[in-house]
């Protein structure tokens, strides 16, 4: 994380809900991170929503953690969706699919 990457988290099977979010990203990952940074840390995240649950905003005000504003249903204004953008052409452009997530 503090080397600019993290590996990539996959939930379990079922729905990813607020409660979930807080457990399996925002506690082991998020709140490292924050400490690590101290005041220049401003998290980034969608509208998703597990992110905007109750759960996910009391622990974030909890943590003192600053969220950075982002208009709802604005997918150009938020660059993660860049990425997602240029994963999802990369995998297409494939011969043959990812089968293993150590592929994808």
């Amino acid at each position: 994380m503090l080397g600019r990457r993290t590996d990539l988290h996959i939930f379990d099977a079922g729905s990813v809900n607020g409660t979930r979010y807080c457990n399996e990203i925002l506690l082991p990952y998020v709140r490292l991170f924050r400490g690590a940074m101290a005041l220049q840390f401003l998290f980034m995240d969608d509208n998703a929503p597990c992110h905007r649950t109750v759960a996910a905003e009391q622990f974030l005000e909890s943590e003192d953690i600053e969220r950075m504003v982002w208009q709802a249903r604005s997918p150009d204004l938020n660059p993660i969706e860049h990425v997602w953008d240029f994963l999802c052409r990369r995998l297409a452009a494939r011969t043959l699919p990812p089968v293993t997530i150590r592929e994808l």
